[in-house]
């Protein structure tokens, strides 16, 4: 079924951000239609049969319809092109358009919640019919396609906004599963509390994943740390060049899915024509737009590799920032020889998780130092670690 739907509805032959609009859209066009069929079988059942429970899960495939309009809308809109105000273009849209499902699935967890309170306080049986197991069960079988659905498309056009719709499907199918349960407990039961018991339970779960919904976009609209797996792609195509030496001060800043720029510093030997040097990062940039679609700036650090003294210092600091904390790392180690004393100047990246205080480091780290060359001085540039690990 999804390869039929990609088949028909995904234009060939167009741009990169028509394409992912179009899946965007088929996505949320059919979980619409689903989740409103799903919705009209379910409220019709519910009413009939007088099950709060089934009434509940309807509800919730109507706030998932609703959701999916406002992702539709997202998609429309982080799709428009960078203008003069927004030079970074509007994909964020994506990340606006899932904190307003969040807030939606919150009210209505709510909703939900207070009716179930009262179904416990003044239960009904609810009548037994084989004809809302069949609607469940039918919904069940929905709800798992509609999740690897969303979860394929989601991974194709990297859209966090599409995978957490699998997820909240995922859910759907956990919670249907339980008023499921509920119809059975109570027929065999005759305990008219297990429906509103079921109900509260379903609310909760919309509830719990609302919470996280808000906060993972939330997160993500504040400027969380990137993916380490990013960090690492990134830092070890740059690092596999011929005459790079190191990484460091890497910040990657996120726009909205495909709207993604990275800065960062490189070393390279001192020793080699400046000309030579730049041009290979210009290589690099272009390398990295090419293959990973992102743009790179890249700040050129030269580095002494001539001075064996610069080296030794260069690892007797690295050996005691790593003795501190594992993550403690150095760069940009040179220094000014003077006739009565010699500055040992460098910069110190510190990781957020670290106790020490950046007084404490620069101390501890002079104190390494004058342990073996008394008449050095530490003049150490303290920096925050912005990748949430080792620069």
């Amino acid at each position: 079924m999804t390869d039929l739907l990609l088949k028909l509805f995904i234009p060939k032959q167009k741009g990169e951000s028509d394409t992912r609009l179009a899946y965007g859209n088929l996505a949320s066009i059919v979980c619409i239609v689903c989740n409103i069929l799903l919705c009209t079988g379910k409220i019709a059942a519910g009413a009939i049969f007088g099950s709060i429970a089934i009434l509940a899960d309807g509800l919730n495939n109507l706030s998932d319809a609703s959701s999916n309009v406002i992702s539709l809308v997202g998609f429309k809109l982080g799709s428009a092109p960078a203008d003069s105000k927004h030079p970074y273009g509007h994909a964020r849209y994506e990340y606006i358009a899932a904190l307003a499902v969040s807030v939606m699935i919150l009210v209505i967890g709510l909703e939900l919640g207070k009716e179930s309170l009262g179904k416990i306080w003044q239960p009904q049986i609810a009548a037994f019919s084989w004809l809302s197991v069949a609607v469940l069960a039918a919904s069940i079988l929905v709800k798992l396609w509609m999740a690897a659905f969303n979860r394929r498309i989601g991974r194709m056009i990297d859209s966090e906004v599409l995978m957490a719709t699998a997820a909240d499907s995922r859910n759907d199918v956990i919670s249907t599963a339980a008023v499921l349960v509920s119809l059975f407990v109570t027929k065999l039961t005759g305990i008219a509390r297990v429906d509103g018991v079921m109900g509260l339970g379903v609310a909760v779960f919309i509830l719990y994943g609302g919470i996280g919904m808000v906060r993972d976009t939330l997160s993500t609209l504040l400027g969380e740390a990137p993916d380490p797996a990013l960090v690492k792609h990134i830092e070890d195509t740059v690092r596999s060049y011929p005459g790079v030496l190191g990484v460091h001060d890497l910040m990657v800043h996120d726009y909205g899915p495909g709207r993604r720029f990275a800065v960062l510093h490189v070393e390279m030997p001192a020793e080699t024509d400046v000309l030579e040097s730049h041009d290979l990062i210009d290589n690099i940039e272009r390398d990295i737009w090419q293959k990973d679609g992102m743009h790179v700036t890249i700040h050129y650090d030269p580095i002494v590799t001539s001075d064996p003294h610069v080296e030794e210092l260069r690892g007797l600091l690295q050996r005691a920032a790593e003795g501190l904390h594992a993550h403690l790392s150095i760069h940009d180690v040179r220094i000014v020889v003077g006739k009565t004393h010699t500055n040992v100047v460098f910069d110190c990246v510190v990781p957020a998780d670290c106790s020490l205080t950046h007084t404490e480091i620069r101390n501890k780290l002079t104190a390494a130092v004058q342990a073996v060359y008394p008449d050095h001085n530490c003049v150490i540039k303290m920096e925050n670690s912005y990748t949430g690990g080792r620069d």
